[in-house]
Parts: structure tokens; sequence; C-alpha cells
């Protein structure tokens, strides 16, 4: 399936724009337009981007606009704050002329419970049983957040066919076993930076680098 580059869509995405006031507490950072990029890429070489791609807890609509622009068939983003889809249609109108190949909607839902399901019928509540997840869930810093990554890929378990799910370090162990005890499969796994600026109280360096695992699920 031919598309735009890693680095032509790592590019496109640099121009999005990050949270003005941030949430700690649905830990909202900007996912890093390479490591996008490289999701939205992988996808397409896979054959992923074929039917429906839904991200869970979309946030600056990053990971959505990426698998647009890569050409997925359609898209929606959800995410629980009014404000972040707010944010993530701004985002997606400033890349417009960039151009994509399919629908871009956005839905207003808890991530962990979207309102969604698998149809037969193409629309955004609807979905078919050839759905794709992408997801950069909360890594779990905030109290109350702990295990927050896990309900993600409960619901990429419950609606995807394949999910690529972005999880903090040290979590290949426990993606792998939740996997397996699934009956799916980690087919790939990669590892990427996620450079963080402060942006909250609680940070006590100007600009810090997690790292950062990615993996791509056979459900």
């Amino acid at each position: 399936m031919s598309g735009p580059s890693r680095r032509t869509l790592a590019r496109a995405l640099e121009a999005l724009a990050d949270f003005a006031d941030p949430s700690p507490a649905l830990e909202q950072y900007l996912t890093p337009p390479e490591i996008a990029a490289h999701i939205a890429h992988q996808a397409r070489i896979q054959g992923d981007l074929e039917g429906w791609t839904v991200d869970l807890g979309t946030g600056t609509g990053m990971l959505a606009i990426a698998a647009s622009l890569a050409g997925a068939e359609g898209v929606v983003g959800i995410d629980v704050d009014p404000e972040a889809l707010s944010l993530a249609r701004t985002n997606a109108a400033r890349i417009d002329e960039a151009g994509s190949d399919g629908p871009l909607e956005w839905v207003r839902g808890d991530a962990t419970r979207p309102p969604l399901s698998p149809d037969s019928d193409d629309s955004a509540g609807d979905l078919d049983s050839d759905v794709t997840v992408f997801s950069n869930p909360p890594f779990g810093a905030q109290r109350g957040n702990r295990h927050a990554d896990r309900e993600f890929l409960e619901t990429a378990r419950s609606i995807a066919r394949v999910s690529y799910t972005i999880h903090n370090e040290g979590s290949q162990a426990f993606v792998e076993s939740y996997a397996a005890d699934a009956g799916a499969d980690v087919t790939h796994a990669f590892r990427a930076e996620f450079p963080i600026a402060k942006r909250f109280d609680f940070h006590t360096e100007a600009e810090a680098t997690l790292e950062a695992e990615v993996f791509r699920i056979e459900w």
C-alpha cells in the first residue's frame, strides 16, 4: 500500500499544537510526531489501515491524524475531555491541505468504555470487524491512574483486530502476558523516546526524556 514516507508524515505532524493547559490527572502529553509517524507508517505496511482506525484517548489528535494522513479508510478519535477534542479538530484543520484518504471523526466518550460497537454499518458509532486501535494511554504516573494502560488494552481487545499501543519502559512482560492470556500475539515491539517538557508543578526538570515501548498486537 503506497503512501507518504515516515519522514514526510513526521514533518506534517510537527505542525500540530500541544495542550495549552494540560490536565495532570488525565496525563495529557503530546505524542511525539516521530512516534506517531512510525506507528502509522508501520500500520500501513502491515495493511492495518484498510478498515476503521480508532484512536483511544486521542488528546491532541496526533495518532488519529497520523492514521488519516497515512491513508486509513476511516478514523475515529475518542476522548473524554471536550477541550482535547476541540484541540484535535483544530489540529486536523491545521494540516487539512496535506490531504487524507478517509473520513476523520471525533467522538466524546470514555476511551475505556467507548460508544462504539462492531457492526457491518460503516459509521463512527457502528464499526465493521476490521478495526485497528491506536492509543497512547496514561502511563499510570498519577495517583488513581495505575494500570490505566491495562484498561485501554481491554478496550482494544474488545473492538479491534489489531492494536498499536504506547507504554512506559519495562512494560513488555506485562503486555505479552496480557496478550497471551487473551489468546493474542504481540507481533512487533520497538522502543521509542518520549521527550516531555516541564508542564506541571511536580516536574523537576526543564525537559525529561522517557523511554517508551510500542507494541503491535493481533487479537
